[in-house]
């Protein structure tokens, strides 16, 4: 598990994209409170049921979100990048894992300064309360997802969903640092079908995979069509 005060040197075999540069921290003056650490591949943030003394602000690499069910199943609840907070809860223990997908960087912030911070940095409420809005939102997302899409209307979604995160409206590239086992997680599928509905509308000409973690999308206004259930291609 990741310490708050040492890094994580150790080596060990998520909705955003990954910053190779890194960018300036969301909290603006109050990364002066935080201590930046780094979290190897694979190795966790922090885990469900620990005792919630701090929270993090992602600044370089992508990390996942996820919970363990009753049957030791992993259901990921979602993916974040650089500006991102994570671990903002008013529980005692954290609800749910955070591990790191290649290397990561983050700022640890101890919760129990976190209301004489609020006192002193201007705007911090409001970025902690959008930060809070913005998992609500996530939340509905997945539920709609898991609940009311076809397998090509959830890999439509994500597609689509990553590469405005990325690059906007316009984009026709996004990088996908997260495997296709994340993928299946994340979507309620298998990796099979992950991978065999990624084959098909690579067929249908909605998107090329030139490489494993990139994908380019050929026909982005028929991919978001099917994300909308306005398509219904075979697979």
């Amino acid at each position: 598990m990741f310490d708050a005060t040492t890094a994580q040197t150790s080596q060990s075999s998520i909705f955003v994209p990954p910053s190779p540069s890194g960018r300036r921290p969301a909290l603006g003056v109050a990364a002066n409170a935080g201590m930046a650490q780094t979290v190897a591949s694979g190795e966790a943030v922090f885990i469900e049921g620990d005792p919630a003394e701090n929270f993090y602000e992602v600044i370089r690499g992508t990390v996942r979100l996820h919970k363990l069910l009753p049957d030791g199943r992993r259901q990921i609840t979602g993916f974040l990048s650089a500006g991102h907070l994570l671990g903002l809860s008013h529980a005692n223990a954290y609800v749910y894992s955070a591990e790191a997908i290649g290397p990561v960087t983050v700022l640890c912030y101890p919760r129990a300064r976190l209301d004489r911070l609020m006192d002193e940095v201007p705007g911090l409420a409001r970025r902690l309360l959008v930060a809070a809005s913005d998992e609500l939102r996530q939340a509905q997302d997945q539920m709609l997802l898991l609940g009311r899409k076809t397998a090509a209307e959830k890999i439509a979604s994500f597609l689509a969903t990553l590469a405005t995160l990325q690059g906007g409206a316009a984009s026709e590239e996004l990088e996908l640092p997260m495997s296709r086992n994340d993928i299946a997680d994340y979507l309620g599928l298998t990796m099979e079908t992950v991978s065999r509905t990624l084959a098909k509308l690579k067929r249908d000409r909605l998107i090329a995979l030139p490489t494993h973690t990139r994908v380019e999308l050929l026909d982005r206004d028929r991919l978001e069509e099917l994300a909308a259930g306005g398509l219904s291609p075979q697979c």
